[in-house]
């Protein structure tokens, strides 16, 4: 049995017979890290210093541990140096557990880890722990150390924990995937158009919520509120500020302007609009920028609009944005002060810029628009000092098909040096989807790196032309990475072909680390959309019910209902339905519960109504609800006009015959 804190005994009760293990928290810590984790366990363990860190996992899943476990003690060593505060606690443990119900928690001094966060060497760098693992453990200072003080304030949690991730990732893997990292998250961020809430947000009914509806305000914009902070403040200072900050509430609940008030006492400047514009009101600034070169007074003119649609959550921005020339290699850097709605900029320079760059190092939360003309795109393109830069020319490039645009993306898959950008360009092709850029693509699948490899091979998969099954086939058969079979299978629905059939049916039946391909098969048959396909992933269901993971059985479940939503006849289906809902692992019981709404059978609804009195905010009850409406919104018009005519009948006969009663008892009276 693990727990928070340091063992203090571990023996047989004499009178019992038990074993009584004895866990003492020294320090104090909210209530909701406490956690007990009891089972068969095998250990892998290492020190920093006198800590000892350990990695517990089920013995059967013990030979895969170590790849999860073994950045943990870098980790630990860059965050005490980057935090600038030892670790906290008596000890660090890490322990997975099958079918935990998130990713991961940090409970104090031991993080509870998703079981299927473990993975095996196969599959190269597709899969990792890094992310989660760091997560957890940059929490046991924000979130154990120094707790929010209500759920309104989750952001002062997740949103430190993500950024350090982040932080981490740099300083492992060097400063383009700290950028890449970041970026990602600016564009999910910056693709809401109409996020309304503020990252302090009071508007939830349960906890879960702030989890639920906003995770994309408390994790990743909490994470760049942070960013733009240490961009603004450079990392020297913020490093003192964070310190501050956790040293003068260790053990403590915390809210924003504790932080806020931290960074003005160190760095002597005000930043109160920029948590008010940021923080305390939503979304981001919109910039849509313009650049000409007037060649006789040798001025560069950078035009800023800001198009966020601006009122009472939404404010105008005041921010400073980052512009970067460079002339003849050499760069020329200029900070604009954005407070309009418009405003026109201008910068003497010696000639025309061969590359212009808005917000080159990524400091800034915006949604920024901006196309710079041809040449300078190209150049921007060939710019081996800028992998960030390189990436927004191939996404730009991405929205043409000429042939120059075609080969320079192609290029660009086959040598650029940062993978992530050769995974864009891959994409990029995939969207232009002409007979070259398919080319393009099946000429690329040999990529040392597996993320690309797999980017390339997928989008492949995804575009049905003459001769990429057979190709297709070629690299099922060579590939040893699953995870990339298993990209390939769950394409292939789209290729109309008895050959495709036979591959996802092949690939129904075998064996795989945590049956991902099976899974994959699966998702290609829900894709097929035929419902000759249901009796193949029942079968697979209940014949190799112990090789599925409680998700991959869960998604099972879900394909099934989705190709049934059309039967006439579904009371099989239902009963089949129905005979999950009580499942002990929730992930399937609320799939099955999930899966009868989407069948759409009224039939259904009373043994979904015995969840509905469960406790508010409760998962059963949410999905039961749902489930309900669901069905009672899928009843065709039709369906229900027949059933009013039937009603109306009844009535007059109903009528008809209590007439003909009063009648006969006036007779006799």
């Amino acid at each position: 049995a693990l727990s928070n804190g340091r063992k203090v005994s571990d023996a047989v009760d004499e009178k019992t017979k038990l074993r009584v293990i004895k866990w003492s928290q020294e320090k104090p810590h909210v209530n909701y890290l406490i956690t007990l984790v009891a089972g068969y366990f095998k250990r892998l363990e290492e020190k920093h210093g006198d800590l000892s860190m350990s990695f517990w996992t089920a013995p059967s899943d013990f030979a895969n541990a170590a790849n999860s476990f073994r950045y943990t003690k870098e980790c630990m060593e860059y965050f005490e140096a980057e935090i600038g505060v030892p670790y906290p606690w008596a000890k660090y443990d890490q322990v997975t557990v099958q079918d935990f119900h998130w990713g991961g928690m940090e409970n104090t001094s031991i993080s509870t880890l998703n079981a299927s966060t473990l993975f095996s060497s196969e599959t190269e760098n597709i899969r990792s722990s890094q992310g989660l693992m760091a997560h957890e453990l940059a929490h046991q200072w924000f979130g154990d150390l120094v707790t929010c003080k209500d759920w309104s304030q989750l952001w002062l949690n997740e949103g430190f924990a993500t950024y350090y991730t982040h932080l981490f990732a740099g300083h492992k893997d060097g400063i383009d995937e700290f950028r890449y990292s970041l970026y990602r998250d600016q564009k999910r961020l910056t693709s809401r158009s109409n996020d309304t809430a503020p990252m302090v947000n009071r508007d939830y009914q349960v906890p879960e919520d702030m989890f639920r509806k906003y995770g994309f305000l408390s994790y990743t914009k909490g994470s760049w509120i942070l960013h733009m902070l240490r961009s603004q403040l450079g990392p020297d200072l913020f490093r003192k500020c964070v310190k501050t900050y956790l040293e003068r509430h260790r053990h403590g609940n915390v809210v924003t302007e504790d932080l806020r008030s931290i960074i003005e006492e160190h760095s002597g400047r005000s930043f109160d609009r920029f948590f008010d514009q940021y923080v305390f009101h939503a979304h981001h600034p919109e910039l849509k920028i313009a650049y000409a070169w007037d060649e006789k007074s040798k001025l560069a003119k950078i035009s800023v609009q800001q198009t966020q649609k601006i009122g009472d959550n939404v404010l105008l921005f005041h921010v400073p944005l980052p512009v970067r020339f460079k002339v003849d290699g050499q760069a020329v850097n200029h900070t604009l002060p954005i407070t309009k709605l418009a405003e026109d900029y201008y910068f003497p320079l010696a000639k025309a810029p061969q590359i212009v760059r808005i917000d080159p190092d990524l400091t800034l939360l915006a949604k920024i628009t901006f196309a710079p003309p041809t040449g300078q795109l190209h150049a921007q393109l060939a710019d081996a000092t800028d992998a960030l830069g390189r990436q927004q020319a191939v996404e730009l490039l991405a929205k043409r098909k000429d042939k120059t645009s075609v080969e320079k993306l192609t290029h660009v898959l086959r040598n650029d040096s940062f993978y992530g950008v050769r995974i864009a360009a891959s994409r990029a092709l995939r969207g232009i989807a002409t007979d070259a850029a398919h080319e393009a693509l099946a000429g690329s699948t040999d990529q040392p790196n597996a993320k690309v490899r797999s980017q390339v091979v997928s989008d492949i998969a995804s575009q049905p032309k003459p001769g990429a099954l057979p190709h297709l086939k070629r690299i099922l058969d060579s590939e040893k990475n699953p995870a990339i079979r298993a990209q390939i299978v769950s394409r292939l629905a789209g290729h109309e072909d008895r050959q495709a059939n036979r591959l996802i049916n092949q690939a129904l039946g075998q064996a795989s680390f945590r049956n991902q391909i099976a899974d994959a098969a699966i998702s290609a048959l829900r894709k097929q959309d035929k419902p000759g396909n249901i009796n193949k992933i029942r079968a697979a269901l209940e014949n190799n019910k112990a090789k599925f993971t409680t998700r991959g059985y869960a998604n099972a479940l879900r394909a099934v209902a989705f190709l049934g939503r059309n039967h006439r006849n579904k009371t099989e289906l239902r009963e089949f339905f129905a005979g999950h809902i009580h499942n002990p692992k929730r992930r399937v019981a609320l799939a099955a519960i999930e899966s009868l709404g989407q069948l759409g059978d009224p039939r259904a609804i009373a043994a979904l109504e015995k969840f509905t009195s469960n406790a508010e905010g409760d998962p059963y009850r949410r999905a039961a609800e749902q489930a309900i409406e669901k069905i009672r919104a899928a009843r065709k018009p039709a369906d229900d006009y027949k059933n009013l005519r039937k009603e109306v009948a009844d009535l007059k006969q109903s009528n008809s015959k209590l007439t003909k009663e009063l009648t006969d008892l006036k007779k006799r009276f």
